[in-house]
């Protein structure tokens, strides 16, 4: 306390006592023992209220040793086990941790990692993937503004993330521990296959396959590519010091409907220590159609470019572009664009209306709104000869299919004729039409259903823009090839819409992050998200299956099928309240990347310590390590001084003495009668 405080509480008591004395003895006639007990609660009272006043503070200080943190990163993931490294790292983990010289200077912290982060010293050595550079982000949030030294344990071979040489912070010197033998063996592999997930029936697909070759003398390979038992392709190949990767190009035939699994084998006389990497499995889906489209316009412009090589992006999709008058018959075709329509496109119209293929419209300053009015009567036209600039605003309760905002607000506006645009009661409308700040009821993409005939609208040109902004922001064109992909999807189906839209995939990489996606629509085809939806999961082969229930998400529900084991399997989809119900299957390809491995990746572990003036170890010289570490003046601990302030009295207990004070004083004066 502060010497103003001490003085206060000293008057306090002092005015107290006066008070007191004055109010029970000075008045007093006759001075009984009474009294005196009156004076001394009153004293009580009054004091109370003043200390509850001045509340007077306590400081106290106490002494904190702050060690040095010092993480250990265990690498829990299978390549450990499968260099036959798993007791050896047990043991590094039981040295370091036990180490008294080491707790005694650092607050010794351990962590596991895999294709995750947890703070453990039990690894078990079943992570599916290595992702080193998510440990060190996560000591980076956890030890901000601390210089700590880091015990990395690990083979180095790091299998989705960044590259970790440079994650770790300035602050931090890093210390590997090298698990796994660093003596180049001869090792063949098959690193990479590169191939489209689809291919079209009694067609050639392309397959790029890399092969790489560790070892100091020249090899002759065999490469197959193989199905079932089958050999659909054999190559030789030589390997030498000077050159220990391949890269070869392979045309395969899709010869067969559905999904075909292939194996890219490397094959040679000389004796390897890791076998299982000279095998890769692949697939592609065959199909036996592609979407055909005809985009017919009267007049050249940029859109039309751009709409062609978009849709094209799908390999199931492609595009002709033709005039008019150039169209003799659709039977070829499975959805028709029509490109600002005019007066010259009155005979495919009266076509159509025969065929009745789906229609994307696209309309602008060239269009003939007159004759869509006669053709089609889900939008109804009344258009001035004035040219506007219409920007764009995502609906987000449009519903027909899945669809995310790609930053139509942001895109550049399109041109089209100034006037009202009335939709029908079956249009449901994508984007809203707006004139700078000012929204407007026209819509500027729209699609209808009616029974099994679908329709879509784009009201404005220039979309060609829309594609290069998209690419300027995301540096891809993906998300606007995506959206316009949906749109064709949705014309290139006559079937009605289903209740329940299961999204997966025809096959999967063991290891890898197997996720179903499911979406269910009411009786008004709502998205509901009051939905119970399960998948029962059968294993072809085996029979075993299991149940699982989906997770609600952001306009979808999502299952995450982790830890499956090579095969085929079976699946439906239901929904508890409907029993509606979708069956499909998929296929999960044999390939551990974790097995792929023969040796640590001793350059990039020496490349990490340098960065960060750390210094490469091994398991047999863990002792110099436990050693230098303890030895190193830089770490040393930090004594703080920590300033606790209390009341002298709390203030609860303050109230309680005036109460219980206040209390006796009032039943002994009611007692004697002094009231």
């Amino acid at each position: 306390m502060t010497a103003s405080t001490v003085l206060l509480l000293v008057l306090s008591a002092l005015a107290a006592f006066g008070l007191s004395f004055y109010q029970y003895l000075f008045k007093a006639k006759t001075k009984g023992k009474i009294y005196f007990v009156l004076a001394f609660l009153r004293f009580i009272t009054l004091f109370s209220i003043f200390v509850l006043l001045i509340n007077p503070v306590i400081t106290r200080r106490q002494l904190e040793t702050v060690k040095t943190p010092l993480p250990v990163l265990i690498d829990n993931s299978i390549s450990v086990k499968e260099l036959g490294q798993d007791n050896t790292a047990k043991q590094l983990v039981e040295k370091i941790l036990g180490n008294a010289a080491l707790k005694d200077k650092y607050d010794v912290q351990p962590y596991t990692f895999a294709e995750g982060f947890e703070g453990s010293a039990t690894p078990d050595f079943k992570g599916k993937q290595t992702h080193i550079d998510q440990a060190a982000q996560n000591l980076k949030q956890l030890y901000r503004n601390t210089t700590y030294p880091v015990v990395l344990i690990t083979d180095g071979n790091q299998t989705i993330g960044n590259d970790y040489v440079y994650s770790f912070s300035e602050n931090t010197s890093v210390y590997p521990l090298v698990l796994g033998d660093t003596t180049t063996f001869t090792d063949l592999r098959v690193t990479q296959v590169n191939v489209n997930k689809y291919a079209f029936l009694k067609n050639k697909f392309p397959a790029e396959v890399f092969v790489q070759y560790s070892g100091n003398k020249t090899v002759n390979a065999i490469f197959n590519i193989m199905r079932g038992s089958s050999v659909v392709y054999k190559q030789n190949i030589t390997f030498s010091k000077d050159k220990k990767a391949q890269s070869l190009s392979v045309l395969l035939d899709a010869d067969k409907v559905g999904v075909q699994t292939y194996k890219a084998v490397i094959t040679s006389g000389e004796a390897e220590k890791n076998k299982y990497n000279n095998t890769k499995n692949f697939a592609v889906e065959v199909i036996d159609q592609r979407s055909e489209i005809a985009l017919v316009s009267a007049i050249n412009h940029p859109d039309l470019g751009a709409i062609k090589r978009s849709i094209e992006t799908n390999q199931q999709r492609k595009v002709t572009i033709l005039k008019p008058t150039e169209v003799k018959s659709l039977q070829d075709y499975n959805v028709l664009i029509l490109y600002q329509p005019d007066t010259s496109f009155k005979q495919l119209l009266d076509i159509n209306k025969n065929a009745g293929l789906n229609t994307f419209i696209v309309t602008g300053l060239n269009t003939d709104f007159n004759l869509l009015n006669q053709y089609q009567s889900q939008l109804n036209f009344r258009m001035t000869t004035q040219r506007e600039d219409y920007l764009a605003d995502f609906n987000s309760q449009f519903n027909l299919f899945a669809l995310t905002d790609i930053g139509f607000g942001q895109f550049p506006p399109l041109q089209h004729p100034f006037g009202t645009i009335t939709a029908k009661s079956n249009v449901n409308v994508l984007l809203k039409a707006r004139i700078r700040n000012v929204e407007t009821e026209n819509p500027i993409m729209a699609f209808s259903e009616n029974g099994a005939s679908r329709s879509a609208f784009l009201l404005g040109e220039n979309i060609w823009k829309w594609r290069m902004e998209s690419h300027i922001n995301t540096k891809s064109f993906v998300d606007f090839d995506v959206f316009l992909d949906k749109t064709i999807q949705f014309l290139s189906s006559n079937s009605k819409r289903k209740s329940l839209v299961v999204n997966h995939e025809s096959f999967y990489n063991s290891g890898e992050l197997i996720t179903i996606t499911a979406q269910y629509f009411n009786k008004n085809y709502e998205f509901d998200d009051n939905a119970r939806l399960t998948i029962q999961l059968k294993n072809k082969q085996t029979n075993a299956s299991k149940n699982y229930d989906f997770l609600k998400g952001t306009n979808e529900y999502k299952v995450n099928l982790d830890g499956l084991e090579a095969g085929q399997y079976s699946f439906t989809v239901k929904e508890a309240g409907s029993n509606t119900s979708y069956s499909g299957r998929f296929e999960v390809l044999d390939f551990e990347i974790e097995k792929q491995f023969v040796n640590p990746d001793l350059a990039r572990l020496q490349q990490v310590a340098a960065n960060t003036n750390g210094k490469v170890y091994y398991p047999d010289n863990a002792d110099a390590l436990i050693k230098a570490l303890s030895d190193n003046e830089m770490y040393k601990a930090v004594q703080k001084e920590i300033s606790k302030q209390s009341p002298l009295i709390d203030w609860i207990w303050l109230l309680v003495i005036l109460a219980v004070a206040l209390s006796a004083e009032w039943f002994i004066r009611k007692y004697n009668g002094l009231l």
